[in-house]
């Protein structure tokens, strides 16, 4: 059952400390609105404040934002290049409010391939607010699940290689300290907005018990009452990590 459209209620006891979205439909929003597709991705830059925003008010410890996956690229050239501009610009007019409300920026994915311009905006941004203590804002761009535990295993077979680890001594938390995030508390919810009903290659370590929502609002929809929506269905769920409830334990 799908809590996406309903009022929120009272505020959650139980919260989520990291929540990540798949920010999803920002194209058939600017579709509805007979517009080009970077209209929808200009909306949708306001509800990343709406979300940003309500994450700081509900003291969430992380908030993780699917901005542009490795596969994005094979989208049309005019559209890329306009998110990348677009990119740009929400680092220019946004890093400071962040750093003012002690928010640290952080960027995951491979940002090599973007041009030398926006990575020097990325590493200003990164240096700006490393050291508060508020939010963690976490940007996926040019980011993928699969990218992510390829560079993690290559870090360790370069230790491998140096000597410093034999391949009997990989385990998961040898992997786990070079995945993405490896700092921070474990996902705990997974939102997607759009409608689809799949992860598209996001943080496929980190959400290994993730509770996942999906709704069908389009991104430049997504509101606080929304947001609210999601960590009232996450309150009402039982978490058991693969193992049983009392209840299920005094069944068997």
């Amino acid at each position: 059952m799908s809590f996406a459209d309903q009022p929120a209620a009272s505020l959650s006891v139980r919260k989520p400390h990291h929540v990540a979205i798949i920010m999803d439909g920002n194209g058939r929003w600017a579709k509805q609105q007979g517009k080009l597709r970077i209209f929808g991705h200009r909306a949708g830059l306001k509800s990343v404040r709406r979300a940003v925003r309500f994450a700081i008010d509900q003291q969430l410890d992380a908030l993780t934002l699917y901005a542009f996956s490795s596969e994005n690229w094979n989208r049309p050239l005019q559209e890329v290049s306009a998110l990348m501009e677009l990119f740009i610009r929400a680092l220019d007019s946004e890093v400071k409010n962040l750093h003012k409300h002690h928010v640290r920026l952080r960027v995951i994915g491979d940002i090599s391939r973007f041009s030398l311009r926006l990575q020097k905006r990325i590493h200003a941004a990164q240096q700006l607010t490393e050291h508060n203590r508020g939010l963690t804002l976490n940007i996926a761009a040019n980011y993928g699940g699969r990218w992510d535990i390829l560079q993690a295993v290559q870090a360790l077979a370069v230790q491998v290689q140096q000597g410093n680890l034999a391949p009997a001594q990989i385990d998961e938390q040898h992997l786990g300290q070079h995945i993405s995030m490896s700092d921070l508390p474990a996902v705990d919810l997974v939102i997607r907005t759009g409608g689809e009903h799949r992860i598209s290659n996001f943080l496929l370590w980190q959400i290994a018990y993730a509770e996942l929502y999906f709704t069908e609002v389009l991104w430049p929809d997504f509101d606080e009452p929304i947001f609210q929506g999601a960590l009232n269905a996450f309150a009402q769920r039982e978490r058991r990590f693969g193992g049983t409830t009392a209840t299920d334990a005094n069944a068997s």
